[in-house]
């Protein structure tokens, strides 16, 4: 078994074992659901990286992936397992319409837009009454799991997206396709003179990025049963960066590791009361200055790297 592999059996015990460490507490199994859509959602933003963009943006993709599975669910009476990928198509399918436009940019012009697309689509559906309520938001969205093993099914029911949106993004950056991302990401130029057709590529980056968006925001979206213009915020994208950032963005498992990081530990420096944002913030700027390449450049798994992997 290569290191790789080893390194994804480890964090997928890690993931199974944690319901036995809550020890049936439903506030920590939340967190920890919690902790598995926001893994998720960074992984898309994390494939926008690849192409060496900073997207913003992925709360206006949430946003509209929930409020599909809201609608769907709620309205037309689908079945989540249903509108869950109807959810991530929608969201693939506007973000690479907004792609083709925005991704002209670049640089800091290109994650201002991204900011900017998210506080847009909060507004939309504030003021979009007919179809989004509006602030009073949709509620009582039916979730596919009942009973007593509810939080659990939910759980691990995350946990099996996580790991194949992460065996997706690990084979896609492993294939032709992902070379063509790095070559992008190194110089747009440089691809563009060795005739790759770089703005294609680029949308398709941001469009599955865009999906995966979408796919975690309708998670959440059930996870809470609820929904409203204020669900997904700047911050919330702002965060889905940070995790990125935090974890390592040269790892497809740093936005996991971020995520957990960022998350859990919020909820652990309760314990300082007014004082608990001040501690937060000065904590994760501490681990930035003595990690600047996030958590896992102490050791980087090979095989998930986005640089190419060495031939023999």
């Amino acid at each position: 078994m290569d290191h790789s592999a080893k390194t994804l059996l480890g964090l997928i015990l890690v993931l199974v074992c944690i319901p036995l460490l809550a020890q049936g507490s439903t506030y920590w199994l939340s967190v920890a659901i919690n902790i598995t859509v926001l893994s998720f959602l960074g992984l898309g933003v994390w494939l926008t990286f690849a192409i060496g963009r900073i997207n913003i943006a992925q709360g206006a993709f949430a946003l509209v992936g929930g409020y599909v599975t809201a609608i769907l669910c709620t309205k037309y009476g689908w079945s989540f397992f249903l509108a869950l990928p109807v959810s991530g198509l929608v969201a693939g399918a506007v973000g690479g319409a907004l792609g083709t436009v925005i991704l002209r940019l670049r640089g800091v012009y290109f994650s201002m837009l991204t900011l900017c697309l998210t506080e847009a689509a909060r507004l939309l559906a504030l003021n979009w009454k007919d179809l989004t309520r509006g602030a009073s938001g949709i509620t009582g969205i039916p979730t596919p799991f009942v009973g007593d093993a509810a939080g659990l099914q939910t759980y691990f029911f995350d946990i099996f997206l996580l790991i194949l949106g992460m065996q997706v993004i690990r084979r896609l950056m492993d294939s032709r396709i992902g070379g063509i991302f790095r070559t992008i990401r190194s110089n747009e130029d440089l691809a563009a003179s060795f005739g790759i057709p770089v703005a294609r590529y680029r949308v398709l980056a941001f469009t599955l990025a865009s999906a995966f968006g979408g796919i975690g925001g309708a998670l959440l979206t059930i996870n809470l049963q609820s929904i409203y213009p204020s669900t997904f915020t700047v911050v919330s994208s702002t965060n889905d960066m940070l995790y990125c950032f935090l974890g390592g963005l040269q790892n497809v498992l740093g936005p996991p590791l971020g995520a957990m990081v960022l998350f859990l530990g919020f909820q652990l420096l309760q314990a300082f009361g007014p004082w608990q944002s001040m501690v937060y913030a000065a904590s994760i700027v501490a681990v930035m200055l003595v990690l600047p390449n996030g958590l896992l450049s102490i050791k980087l798994p090979g095989r998930w790297l986005l640089q190419p992997r060495k031939q023999p």
